[in-house]
């Protein structure tokens, strides 16, 4: 939501400021500039990207304009699923976790979280660092490099689509003064025209610079720069899922696991320790 506000704000000042200087909003609108530019774009980015970094993307730009899922409901969410597995784990053994890691789909405990059980990369991912401990197929030691791969895994995918968005918004400007000379090959052939017609041709051709430049510094770079974000607030968040478990393979308790995990999460979406004491409460409860 953040997104379209910025991108309205952008798109009110720039028009803002052209009217208030005298110019009318007519005198910006070419189809011809603008097919020109997003073509020129869309057709680098296809020839630069493969189809999956391409299909990542666009799975990019709807989550910054959807916002980060990653807020506080999901950490308290993740703590209180995170509790309740550890806790089964540690009164009937691994073994107890069996049905709930092989299919956290039709997983009571994990349908009880639907903002965790609802998002597959977190539920996978969390049924991949607990599956080892339960078959016993690796060392606890072990346990925090195998998510370490991961991540480094995860942070590379999501690396991709920001470095070809970006190198999308480095050319605009350049795609913006191909449809500038363009318009200006079309001035020349009606030199010998109206001083109004030149006039409005020129005028086209410079809208194209003016478009470049604006779709790369006020709309592409940005979201950029809004997709790093969302991909540190998933890393954040699958980390913390990591630090759990890894605690739980070290012999910690359920409830000591939780709170070093609670300690290490960003502060906007940190529980504070009455309302863990309250997520403790409700798990229990349940």
């Amino acid at each position: 939501m953040l997104v379209i506000v910025g991108c309205i704000v952008v798109i009110g000042s720039v028009l803002g400021g052209f009217t208030i200087a005298g110019g009318h909003i007519h005198a910006l609108i070419h189809p011809s500039e603008l097919l020109t530019i997003g073509g020129s774009a869309l057709g680098a980015l296809i020839i630069m990207a493969p189809m999956k970094v391409i299909k990542d993307l666009i799975k990019g730009i709807i989550s910054t304009i959807k916002g980060s899922p990653f807020n506080k409901a999901a950490y308290v969410e993740l703590l209180k699923l995170m509790y309740h597995l550890l806790r089964l784990a540690r009164r009937d053994g691994m073994l107890a976790l069996e049905g709930h890691i092989r299919d956290p789909h039709a997983s009571e405990i994990f349908q009880k979280y639907p903002k965790v059980a609802n998002n597959h990369h977190a539920s996978t991912f969390i049924c991949g660092m607990l599956a080892p401990l339960m078959d016993a197929s690796i060392t606890p030691e072990r346990l925090n490099d195998l998510a370490e791969i991961e991540l480094r895994s995860m942070e590379e995918e999501h690396h991709a689509p920001m470095s070809v968005l970006a190198k999308t918004a480095d050319r605009m400007p350049g795609f913006g003064i191909v449809a500038a000379v363009l318009g200006i090959v079309i001035t020349m052939g009606a030199i010998d025209g109206p001083v109004e017609e030149i006039g409005h041709k020129v005028g086209a051709a410079l809208v194209g610079t003016f478009l470049g430049i604006l779709l790369s510094y006020g709309f592409l770079a940005p979201l950029v720069v809004n997709m790093e974000f969302l991909g540190h607030a998933e890393l954040a968040f699958f980390r913390a899922i990591a630090k759990i478990v890894d605690g739980f393979a070290q012999s910690l308790p359920p409830k000591v696991v939780i709170e070093v995990a609670r300690r290490g999460m960003p502060s906007e979406v940190r529980p504070t320790e009455q309302e863990l004491e309250e997520l403790f409460k409700a798990v229990e409860s349940s």
